[in-house]
């Protein structure tokens, strides 16, 4: 049984390119849709294994195809997505890897004429892998090196993670800052949600934002 795909990408001579190039794979295209409205009623129409869509589609061109393909996501969780953009759009590729990191790609137009190389990314992603365009990577590992999480926390949290890091209870964190203990456990979940610490043993969890904020004042002291 070959993967049925749905492709969606506005442009006339890609898009027919893209169908004769995808069946060659062994794929089977059910539809080529020239927007993302078209192409989300295919998706429930047909139920395919693998969708392949363009992230700026009409009418505006700016995001319509990348919102489409996180609908797939959340609608069929077993549709496998291969995203193809002219340009690296951060937002988005990190939007569509938040939720789940398998079955998905992302792609540069460009990668396309290594035919080779695009059939066998599509091949992986169908089969539940992940396939990220060597640009995509440097550029999220830029951002993610610039970006400072704790820039994220209130000075109320700041406060709360800079006494966890004294090694104070949430009992002796509320006594210290004359609030609840229940206010200490709110900025606590909220500090390690900010700082993308995902649900584990609390302790764990406390430990390693302990390491985010002795981090940082290492790196600070080493200006």
């Amino acid at each position: 049984m070959t993967t049925r795909v749905v492709l969606a990408e506005d442009s006339v001579l890609l898009r027919d390119g893209l169908v004769r190039l995808i069946g060659e794979g062994g794929f089977t295209v059910v539809a080529a849709c020239p927007d993302a409205e078209t192409f989300l009623a295919a998706v429930e129409e047909h139920l395919p294994e693998l969708v392949v869509v363009d992230v700026r589609m009409p009418p505006t061109f700016t995001s319509e195809g990348i919102r489409a393909a996180l609908d797939v996501r959340a609608r069929h969780p077993r549709t496998a997505v291969m995203v193809l953009s002219q340009y690296v759009e951060e937002d988005y590729a990190t939007e569509l890897l938040a939720a789940r990191t398998t079955g998905v790609g992302y792609l540069l137009k460009d990668r396309v004429a290594d035919t080779r190389d695009f059939l066998a990314s599509l091949r992986e992603v169908a089969d539940g892998g992940t396939v990220l365009d060597p640009e995509v990577v440097s550029q999220l590992l830029t951002r993610a090196r610039n970006v400072d999480p704790l820039s994220r926390l209130t000075p109320r949290e700041r406060e709360v993670l800079g006494l966890m890091a004294e090694g104070r209870t949430n009992a002796a964190i509320a006594e210290r800052l004359f609030i609840g203990e229940g206010a200490v456990e709110k900025n606590v979940s909220s500090i390690f949600s900010k700082l993308d610490l995902p649900p584990a043993e609390q302790d764990h969890r406390r430990v390693l934002a302990v390491l985010r904020w002795i981090e940082r004042d290492t790196t600070k002291g080493q200006r």
